[in-house]
């Protein structure tokens, strides 16, 4: 089988999964190692869709939040399967791994995955505490409803203020932010590279939790690993 992933967590995910079945993927797509013999296809936002086609895969991995409907549309005109997931908490994830390892590729079911879930049902969450999570600025953009990061923080015991809020990803003023009096400010390192030069300086007086953006927001063989370092995180910014 050849399969083009669309989806940086996804083409972990496959490339973990089952070394070789990977023929193209996106520039954003950094891990695992040994991605070399895979064909860049472009971005998440704007993959090229002749060159997918070229490679004439058997299977195109997506997701509706990822990747958008007008080249999802145009890789099905050009006579292209199109799997296309949906993630919003970690259940839903688990749920679409598994439909894309075991049921779309058709390989056993990956020891990584079992181990995921095992690491999250474990999870210690630590004292109840709330923050806003931005994730751009020049506009600051945060977390609000229906998000898998914001799921994975709940989980850790770290409320996010902006939960409630009728859109997804709200712009909010920054002298919003500052004066919202929670407990934290959590900063992923993507999709806007947050550092300790770049992000907590807006927010003076307040603790910030400097995370990994592939711990926080990639569903994949990642989330082995990210109750123990976004945990880690959170309690060193307390």
């Amino acid at each position: 089988m050849r399969v083009v992933s669309l989806v940086p967590s996804l083409t972990e995910a496959v490339a973990v999964s089952a070394p070789g079945l990977l023929a193209g993927v996106t520039d954003w797509c950094t891990h695992p190692a040994g991605l070399g013999d895979a064909v860049r296809v472009g971005g998440t936002k704007n993959p090229d869709v002749p060159a997918i086609a070229r490679l004439r895969p058997d299977l195109v991995i997506a997701n509706e939040e990822e990747n958008r409907a007008p080249d999802l549309a145009a890789l099905r005109a050009a006579g292209l399967e199109v799997l296309v997931t949906e993630v919003r908490d970690l259940p839903q994830a688990f749920s679409e791994l598994d439909r894309v390892v075991v049921g779309a590729l058709g390989l056993k079911r990956p020891e990584w995955l079992d181990r995921a879930e095992e690491a999250w049902a474990a999870v210690e969450p630590v004292a109840g505490l709330t923050a806003f999570v931005p994730i751009w600025r020049r506009p600051w953009m945060v977390l609000g409803r229906d998000t898998f990061a914001g799921d994975l923080l709940a989980r850790l015991g770290v409320r996010n203020i902006y939960a409630g809020h009728p859109e997804r990803y709200p712009r909010v003023p920054v002298e919003e932010l500052a004066g919202s009096g929670c407990d934290l400010v959590v900063l992923p390192d993507e999709p806007y590279r947050f550092t300790a030069d770049d992000g907590p300086q807006a927010f003076p007086g307040l603790p910030a939790a400097l995370v990994s953006g592939r711990h926080l927001t990639w569903y994949g063989p990642s989330l082995v690993e990210a109750p123990r370092v976004l945990g880690a995180s959170v309690r060193a910014a307390r």
